[in-house]
This record gives C-alpha cells, structure tokens and sequence, in this order.
C-alpha cells in the first residue's frame, strides 16, 4: 500500500496478513503538504516500478521505487497537485 502523509513523506507498506516485522518498507520524502491539509494522492505506475505523488508545492513527484531516487519533479501547476496518473506503457 502506498500513503502519502501529512508528515511530507510517502510510504510503502506491506499489508500482507500475518506479515514477520515490520510493515513499512520504504520512506520517500519530496512532497509537501500545507496548512489547507488537502487530500493529496499518491499512485502506482509502470509496473510497479514508478510511485508518483501530489503536492502542495505545485509539483507532481515521480520516484523509483528499487532505488528510492526521485526521477521527476513535474512543475508548472496552478495550484497544489491533488490527483495523479501515471500512463501505464510511457
């Protein structure tokens, strides 16, 4: 499962029933949230390879998710980027 949180990160969690450990499995950092604590999305893309998020900074981020790397930082918004999606071939 992914989460974008109020904290300005993004989440991976492993939501298997009787999981060993811990279920967090990775930690992106890059979004931002406001004082207006918006709904801002986040999503799968490419595979599974590709995690995207919303922002209240006007920009849309794009990391990879073996790596952990942000890829892209998508500008030029009018205002916080509240929904993505990730085309699923490009």
């Amino acid at each position: 499962m992914l989460t974008n949180a109020m904290d300005n990160t993004v989440r991976i969690w492993d939501v298997r029933p009787y999981v060993q450990g811990e279920r967090l499995t990775r930690i992106f950092t890059g979004a931002s949230h406001n004082f207006e604590r918006n709904m801002l999305r986040c999503g799968w893309g490419y595979n599974d390879k590709l995690i995207s998020a919303g922002s209240a900074d006007r920009v849309l981020y794009v990391w990879d998710v073996d790596s952990g790397k942000l890829k892209h930082r998508l500008g030029g918004h009018q205002g916080s980027v509240n929904d993505i999606q990730i085309h699923p071939h490009e």
